[in-house]
């Protein structure tokens, strides 16, 4: 289970990192289900990106892997082309979100959106990280 706690946690490191790196992003940490379970919108992050964001942490959980692996094998040609599309559009196929595990199993996500496909998935590794 990811409590409000672990999701501070995850949070917390992700938006230091964020801060290192000097791009504000909105940080959203998904639960087993790929339940909100907390987000923040650092300071003059876009707007859009929040949605983007929480999308991020429900597709690592959905299929308890990176975004950023999962855009690899969705291009044209690919065996998962298409899956953005599916689940009423709430699959995302970009960096930025990373499954959080205990003891080998993924019980939730991080997702992360406001800066390039890198920083994105910079942030969330660190948040995943910490967790």
């Amino acid at each position: 289970m990811v409590t409000l706690n672990d999701a501070r946690r995850v949070i917390d490191a992700a938006e230091k990192k964020a801060q290192e790196i000097g791009q504000p992003m909105n940080i959203a940490v998904a639960d087993a289900g790929g339940n909100l379970v907390a987000h923040i919108r650092m300071d003059e992050a876009w707007i859009g990106s929040i949605d983007i964001s929480i999308k991020k942490a429900f597709t690592a959980r959905a299929f308890d892997i990176t975004t950023e692996d999962l855009a690899t094998q969705s291009q044209p040609g690919g065996q998962f082309f298409g899956i953005h599309a599916s689940n009423d559009g709430r699959i995302m196929i970009f960096a930025g979100g990373v499954p959080l595990k205990l003891d080998g199993k993924v019980i939730g996500a991080v997702g992360v959106s406001g800066g390039s496909g890198v920083q994105d998935h910079a942030v969330a590794m660190a948040g995943a990280e910490a967790f």
